[in-house]
């Protein structure tokens, strides 16, 4: 359920989600109480999980073959906040309705979801901060 707010949006808790407050074009809380970790977050990318290189060139990866329907994301970290990296990872669609990619920490108005996956996000809070931490050194 979401509900207007003076800054933004606040985003109300559902069993699998932590709650999140969009400001502007950001997410500027982080979802987890651990700091993300980078590693991690590149291991997330790199993997079948997320599904990043699909369609993201991410040549730090050091993966072969890479997708190019979407923008590289070599630099991302110099051009995006922490926040507008989780905003673009929880839900691109709140900032471009049209966008082919996926909500990575959405469960509700999803159409067409395989019943294992129905009411849970893809990635979980924490591993959306290891990809926000991973996609911050890409300098």
């Amino acid at each position: 359920m979401l509900f207007a707010a003076m800054a933004g949006y606040a985003v109300a808790a559902t069993p699998a989600l932590v709650p999140y407050r969009i400001e502007g074009d950001a997410i500027q809380a982080s979802l987890a109480p651990d700091p993300g970790d980078p590693l991690r977050g590149r291991e997330l990318i790199s993997g079948r999980d997320a599904n990043c290189l699909l369609c993201h060139a991410v040549a730090e990866t050091g993966v072969r073959f890479m997708g190019d329907i979407a923008p590289p994301l070599s630099g991302i970290g110099a051009r995006l906040s922490e926040g507008q990296l989780r905003l673009r990872i929880v839900d691109s669609s709140r900032l471009n309705p049209e966008t082919v990619m996926p909500s990575y920490y959405k469960v509700d108005g999803l159409v067409r979801v395989a019943p294992a996956w129905r009411g849970k996000p893809v990635l979980t809070a924490q591993q959306i901060e290891d990809v926000v931490a991973y996609l911050k050194t890409l300098k």
